[in-house]
Protein backbone atom coordinates (compact mmCIF):
# COMPACT_ATOMS: atom_id res chain seq x y z
CA UNK A 1 0.00 0.00 0.00
CA UNK A 2 1.40 3.40 -0.91
CA UNK A 3 0.67 6.66 0.80
CA UNK A 4 1.73 10.16 -0.05
CA UNK A 5 2.07 12.90 2.48
CA UNK A 6 2.96 16.54 2.47
CA UNK A 7 4.56 17.90 5.60
CA UNK A 8 5.86 21.45 5.69
CA UNK A 9 6.40 21.50 1.94
CA UNK A 10 8.21 18.10 1.80
CA UNK A 11 6.62 15.29 -0.17
CA UNK A 12 7.13 11.87 1.38
CA UNK A 13 6.39 8.46 -0.05
CA UNK A 14 5.97 5.41 2.13
CA UNK A 15 5.57 1.90 0.82
CA UNK A 16 4.48 -0.70 3.34
CA UNK A 17 4.79 -4.42 2.80
CA UNK A 18 1.85 -6.49 3.95
CA UNK A 19 2.52 -7.19 7.64
CA UNK A 20 1.41 -10.83 7.65
CA UNK A 21 3.67 -11.96 4.80
CA UNK A 22 6.73 -10.11 6.07
CA UNK A 23 6.35 -11.49 9.59
CA UNK A 24 5.94 -15.05 8.32
CA UNK A 25 8.94 -14.67 6.03
CA UNK A 26 11.08 -13.26 8.85
CA UNK A 27 9.90 -16.02 11.20
CA UNK A 28 10.74 -18.72 8.65
CA UNK A 29 14.17 -17.19 7.93
CA UNK A 30 14.90 -16.87 11.66
CA UNK A 31 13.95 -20.50 12.26
CA UNK A 32 16.07 -21.78 9.39
CA UNK A 33 19.09 -19.60 10.20
CA UNK A 34 18.88 -20.44 13.89
CA UNK A 35 18.74 -24.15 13.18
CA UNK A 36 22.45 -23.93 12.46
CA UNK A 37 22.84 -23.43 16.20
CA UNK A 38 21.61 -26.97 16.71
CA UNK A 39 25.00 -28.20 15.54
CA UNK A 40 26.76 -26.70 18.55
CA UNK A 41 24.29 -28.17 21.00
CA UNK A 42 24.22 -31.52 19.24
CA UNK A 43 28.01 -31.68 19.24
CA UNK A 44 28.11 -30.96 22.97
CA UNK A 45 25.46 -33.56 23.73
CA UNK A 46 26.69 -36.31 21.46
CA UNK A 47 30.35 -35.98 22.41
CA UNK A 48 29.49 -36.45 26.08
CA UNK A 49 28.05 -39.87 25.30
CA UNK A 50 30.67 -40.80 22.73
CA UNK A 51 33.63 -39.90 24.95
CA UNK A 52 33.78 -43.33 26.58
CA UNK A 53 33.81 -45.12 23.24
CA UNK A 54 36.27 -42.69 21.64
CA UNK A 55 38.66 -43.13 24.55
CA UNK A 56 38.42 -46.91 24.29
CA UNK A 57 38.62 -47.19 20.49
CA UNK A 58 41.42 -44.69 19.93
CA UNK A 59 43.31 -45.59 23.15
CA UNK A 60 43.32 -42.00 24.39
CA UNK A 61 44.61 -40.79 27.73
CA UNK A 62 42.38 -38.74 30.02
CA UNK A 63 44.22 -35.56 29.07
CA UNK A 64 43.78 -36.23 25.34
CA UNK A 65 40.09 -36.87 25.87
CA UNK A 66 39.70 -33.67 27.89
CA UNK A 67 41.43 -31.67 25.17
CA UNK A 68 39.29 -33.31 22.48
CA UNK A 69 36.08 -32.51 24.35
CA UNK A 70 36.95 -28.91 25.21
CA UNK A 71 38.87 -27.73 22.17
CA UNK A 72 35.79 -27.02 20.04
CA UNK A 73 35.35 -23.59 21.64
CA UNK A 74 38.93 -22.64 20.78
CA UNK A 75 38.56 -23.93 17.23
CA UNK A 76 35.29 -22.06 16.77
CA UNK A 77 37.18 -18.81 17.31
CA UNK A 78 38.77 -19.34 13.89
CA UNK A 79 35.36 -19.69 12.26
CA UNK A 80 33.82 -16.78 14.10
CA UNK A 81 36.83 -14.60 13.29
CA UNK A 82 36.48 -15.34 9.59
CA UNK A 83 32.67 -15.21 9.50
CA UNK A 84 32.37 -11.45 9.23
CA UNK A 85 34.59 -11.06 6.20
CA UNK A 86 33.16 -14.17 4.57
CA UNK A 87 29.59 -12.96 5.02
CA UNK A 88 30.50 -9.58 3.55
CA UNK A 89 32.08 -11.34 0.59
CA UNK A 90 29.50 -14.06 -0.22
CA UNK A 91 26.47 -12.95 1.81
CA UNK A 92 24.86 -14.12 5.03
CA UNK A 93 22.78 -16.96 3.56
CA UNK A 94 25.70 -18.55 1.75
CA UNK A 95 27.86 -18.18 4.86
CA UNK A 96 25.24 -20.16 6.79
CA UNK A 97 25.41 -22.84 4.08
CA UNK A 98 29.21 -22.78 4.31
CA UNK A 99 28.97 -23.24 8.09
CA UNK A 100 26.85 -26.34 7.59
CA UNK A 101 29.27 -27.70 5.01
CA UNK A 102 32.24 -27.20 7.34
CA UNK A 103 30.45 -28.92 10.19
CA UNK A 104 29.35 -31.80 7.96
CA UNK A 105 32.91 -32.35 6.68
CA UNK A 106 34.25 -32.16 10.23
CA UNK A 107 31.71 -34.71 11.41
CA UNK A 108 32.69 -37.05 8.57
CA UNK A 109 36.38 -36.67 9.44
CA UNK A 110 35.69 -37.40 13.10
CA UNK A 111 33.54 -40.38 12.18
CA UNK A 112 36.29 -41.93 10.07
CA UNK A 113 39.12 -41.02 12.45
CA UNK A 114 41.54 -43.81 13.28
CA UNK A 115 43.85 -41.92 15.62
CA UNK A 116 44.08 -38.83 17.81
CA UNK A 117 45.54 -36.39 15.24
CA UNK A 118 42.92 -37.41 12.68
CA UNK A 119 40.03 -36.82 15.09
CA UNK A 120 41.55 -33.47 16.11
CA UNK A 121 41.61 -32.38 12.46
CA UNK A 122 37.94 -33.32 12.21
CA UNK A 123 37.24 -31.43 15.40
CA UNK A 124 39.04 -28.39 13.98
CA UNK A 125 36.98 -28.41 10.78
CA UNK A 126 33.75 -28.88 12.75
CA UNK A 127 34.80 -26.06 15.06
CA UNK A 128 35.18 -23.70 12.13
CA UNK A 129 31.64 -24.56 11.07
CA UNK A 130 30.33 -23.95 14.58
CA UNK A 131 32.11 -20.59 14.72
CA UNK A 132 30.63 -19.51 11.41
CA UNK A 133 27.14 -20.59 12.44
CA UNK A 134 27.22 -18.96 15.85
CA UNK A 135 28.35 -15.63 14.40
CA UNK A 136 26.16 -15.37 11.34
CA UNK A 137 22.81 -16.85 12.40
CA UNK A 138 21.97 -14.07 14.89
CA UNK A 139 23.17 -11.37 12.47
CA UNK A 140 21.09 -12.75 9.61
CA UNK A 141 18.07 -13.12 11.87
CA UNK A 142 18.37 -9.53 13.08
CA UNK A 143 18.66 -8.30 9.50
CA UNK A 144 15.53 -10.01 8.19
CA UNK A 145 13.37 -9.50 11.28
CA UNK A 146 11.00 -6.57 11.50
CA UNK A 147 11.77 -4.21 14.36
CA UNK A 148 8.67 -5.27 16.29
CA UNK A 149 9.84 -8.88 16.65
CA UNK A 150 13.62 -8.58 16.33
CA UNK A 151 14.35 -9.37 19.98
CA UNK A 152 12.07 -12.39 19.98
CA UNK A 153 13.48 -13.83 16.77
CA UNK A 154 17.09 -13.13 17.79
CA UNK A 155 16.67 -15.41 20.81
CA UNK A 156 16.11 -18.45 18.58
CA UNK A 157 19.80 -19.44 18.26
CA UNK A 158 20.02 -19.90 22.03
CA UNK A 159 16.84 -21.97 22.06
CA UNK A 160 18.16 -24.15 19.25
CA UNK A 161 21.45 -24.76 21.08
CA UNK A 162 19.43 -26.28 23.90
CA UNK A 163 17.35 -28.31 21.45
CA UNK A 164 20.62 -29.57 19.93
CA UNK A 165 21.91 -30.64 23.36
CA UNK A 166 18.65 -32.48 23.94
CA UNK A 167 18.90 -34.21 20.55
CA UNK A 168 22.50 -35.21 21.33
CA UNK A 169 21.47 -36.81 24.62
CA UNK A 170 18.48 -38.53 23.00
CA UNK A 171 20.71 -39.98 20.27
CA UNK A 172 23.19 -41.11 22.95
CA UNK A 173 20.38 -42.93 24.69
CA UNK A 174 19.30 -44.78 21.58
CA UNK A 175 22.84 -45.54 20.42
CA UNK A 176 23.72 -46.91 23.86
CA UNK A 177 21.33 -49.79 23.17
CA UNK A 178 23.44 -50.96 20.21
CA UNK A 179 26.07 -53.66 20.82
Amino acid sequence: MSSFGIEKGVVTTEVEAPRGNRSRFAFACAILASMTSIILGYDIGVMSGAAIFIKEDLKLSDVQLEILMGILNIYSLVGSGAAGRTSDWIGRRYTIVLAGAFFFCGALLMGFATNYPFIMVGRFVAGIGVGYAMMIAPVYTAEVAPATSRGFLSSFPEIFINIGILLGYVSNYFFSKLP
